[in-house]
């Protein structure tokens, strides 16, 4: 006869009673640091590359929105946006929300691009939906949590 083999130990942050593998454990830890670092780089993109030029006035970004007839209302309004989503991807019960934010405002950059801007960047905007996407899907356990906290506000 063979003797039984010790089951599987539950992982530290499994809950009493559950069994979970403990390679699936490690590779769970593996995504979501993987996740919270590709927040970081979008959060410094949004932050430093796109709003800041933006908030500062910067001549290419002026120019760009000049030609959109814009003017410095919309660069910094848009700015703006992005400055607050780049915030809000670092904060855990916002994330979801950023990202959706940040990916709307990422198909009206690909709308201006391809209707007044040419189509030369078009494809900037859409890369970025990708990931932003991939966030609001994996951090969308948080927004219950938001909405709880917006209901005890009210």
């Amino acid at each position: 006869m063979s003797e039984p083999t010790a089951p599987v130990t539950a992982a530290p942050s499994a809950p009493a009673g559950v069994v979970v593998a403990e390679s699936a454990t490690a590779r769970g830890r593996r995504a979501r640091i993987a996740l919270r670092g590709l927040q970081v780089l979008l959060a410094l993109f949004y932050g430093i590359a796109s709003a800041l030029p933006k908030l500062i006035a910067h001549p290419s970004a002026a120019e760009s929105f000049e030609e959109l007839g814009w003017g410095s209302a919309g660069m910094y309004t848009i700015g703006a946006l992005e400055l607050a989503g780049a915030v809000a991807l670092l904060i855990p019960v916002l994330q979801s929300v950023a990202a959706m934010a940040l990916a709307a405002l990422m198909v009206g950059a690909f709308v201006v691009q391809i209707a007044v801007m040419g189509g030369q960047y078009a494809a900037t905007p859409l890369i970025l939906i990708v990931p932003l996407a991939l966030i609001a899907w994996a951090r969308r356990g948080h927004n219950a949590e938001l909405l709880r906290l917006l209901r005890l506000q009210g």
